[in-house]
């Protein structure tokens, strides 16, 4: 199932993806890459959200895979056809979290994802929201967007009562 995700946005990117313009996208790219990654390395096994691997190798290998590839790919996607007017931004950032929605739906009808500290597919929904908000802001103001990613960081953190460090 991850796998079949990490393949069809491969081919979407190369699809509908504006190739000639990347480099625009570039930093926004590397942005969702290190946020999965920095996630996953302070929460450590106390995450919001396992991923239940299938031809993958290991819950980890599903993070690499997401970070590195089908995140980035999916955010050059969306940054690729982003609208210009405020009213068909806001509809589009809905579209991609129905379909980020959508997807994860089907992971957790599969099997292939579970929710830990009171974590529910509707989190998710509103994770994605302000996710595309802030990915649509960092691409124009990223300081603002480090900034404010922050606080939601540490609100997720401390309203779900999870537990991190940063070493072992």
């Amino acid at each position: 199932m991850h796998l079949i995700i990490s393949v069809l946005t491969i081919l979407a990117s190369f699809k509908w993806g504006r190739w000639k313009n990347w480099r625009d996208y570039h930093a926004s790219m590397l942005f969702i890459a290190t946020g999965g990654l920095l996630y996953e390395y302070i929460v450590q096994e106390n995450t919001l959200w396992k991923f239940h691997p299938d031809f993958l190798y290991g819950h980890g290998m599903v993070v690499l895979v997401y970070a590195l590839i089908t995140m980035p790919l999916s955010i050059f996607l969306y940054l690729s056809h982003f609208p210009e007017t405020w009213g068909r931004r806001i509809f589009y950032i809905l579209l991609w979290s129905v379909i980020y929605i959508c997807a994860e739906w089907v992971l957790l009808m599969f099997g292939r994802i579970s929710y830990e500290h009171g974590w529910r597919l509707w989190f998710s929904f509103l994770f994605d929201l302000v996710m595309f908000s802030v990915i649509a802001l960092h691409q124009y103001k990223p300081f603002l967007a480090y900034l404010i990613s922050l606080p939601i960081i540490i609100f997720l953190i401390m309203y779900f009562h999870v537990p991190f460090k940063f070493a072992k």
